[in-house]
């Protein structure tokens, strides 16, 4: 029983993954060029206008912290779109009892499901210049979310995103 205890504490554990960012950008692209941001006026991102301002919050704190200043006249807009989906968990434990002897034999199996479903966040974040109208860079978040939490907790939940979103740039040249 102690195995299994430690078993199902290390997949909880593996199975409760963090925020997971993939990146792309224009290689030809000198990013060292863009000094300026700004977020687009028509933004239809699908979080609430509250999660929507908290993400804002986050990303110009992120931004100001890497030297970038918020414009009127911006050599970056941002465009940010928010997606939730519900993972269902289709792994589980058996456990069987069986028995016999010469021939016959009992046995008893059931299935415990790891786990309840999970709901999970995508944000992308899309950088584009805004002279020429084209997307520059690109971060597609992956995360787990709570459906139901404080105000404190999605302030932090967006706070991590933002700064896991933007580790990455400016890409190195």
């Amino acid at each position: 029983m102690k195995h299994f205890l430690i078993l199902l504490s290390i997949i909880t554990f593996i199975s409760c993954g963090s925020t997971k960012v993939a990146y792309d950008y224009d290689e030809q692209i000198d990013f060292a060029q863009y000094k300026t941001y700004n977020f687009m006026n028509d933004m239809d991102s699908g979080l609430s206008q509250l999660d929507l301002n908290r993400l804002l919050d986050a990303t110009e704190a992120v931004l100001q912290s890497k030297g970038f200043t918020k414009s009127e006249t911006p050599d970056l807009l941002i465009n940010i779109i928010a997606d939730q989906y519900e993972d269902v968990q289709r792994n589980s434990v058996g456990v069987g009892i069986g028995g016999g002897s010469y021939g016959g034999g009992v046995s008893v199996g059931a299935g415990f499901p790891l786990g309840g479903n999970k709901n999970h966040q995508t944000i992308t974040l899309d950088l584009v210049d805004a002279q020429r109208d084209i997307l520059v860079w690109q971060a597609v978040s992956d995360s787990n979310i709570a459906v139901n939490t404080n105000p404190q907790d999605r302030v932090s939940y967006f706070t991590k995103i933002a700064n896991k979103i933007f580790e990455e740039f400016p890409p190195e040249e």
